[in-house]
């Protein structure tokens, strides 16, 4: 087992791997990240996604951003079983998220994507608890795309700061 690690560890190295957040906030990466505004999104969906998107980025240390962020959302439930009495007893929730990136000095779109995710939900007796299950859903699925769209935007980030670099990609 000792003899695998130094073999695993001459593998990884030569994979190309690098990390995406390297230097932290101050990296190429967090620093990007920091300098963007999330637009207003309405609705609950909307208040949970800005939120979780906005303490995915982290914030900014001051100044002007440069760039702005817009989300729009589709926040949909649907009942998927049916008893012979004509009641759900299953639903899923599905959110998803067309969202831009756009430079703030010339209005360009730098990136347009989409992102999403979906849950299911049991409904039970009492309607408090489906409730309380379709708005729990809600939050793990705002977090959920959150994550996806700051991810997509690093992702982004990097490759154009090494293709500005004229670094081939590894």
């Amino acid at each position: 087992m000792r003899r695998l690690v130094p073999l695993a560890a001459l593998l990884l190295s030569a994979c190309g791997l690098h990390p995406l957040y390297s230097g932290g906030s101050t990296g190429r990466v967090g620093s990007t990240l920091g300098q963007i505004e999330v637009a207003p999104i309405p609705g609950q969906s909307g208040y949970l996604v800005s939120n979780a998107v906005r303490d995915q980025l982290g914030a900014a240390t001051g100044g002007t951003p440069l760039y702005r962020l817009e989300i729009k959302l589709d926040d949909k439930i649907i009942g998927l079983g049916v008893r012979r009495n004509d009641t759900v007893t299953r639903e899923r929730r599905t959110l998803r998220a067309r969202y831009q990136l756009i430079d703030l000095s010339n209005g360009t779109v730098l990136l347009d994507g989409s992102a999403g995710s979906d849950a299911g939900i049991d409904v039970v007796g009492s309607e408090y608890a489906t409730i309380a299950g379709e708005n729990t859903a809600l939050e793990r699925l705002s977090t959920i795309v959150a994550g996806q769209i700051v991810s997509r935007i690093a992702l982004y980030t990097e490759r154009t700061a090494r293709q500005a670099t004229q670094q081939p990609d590894r």
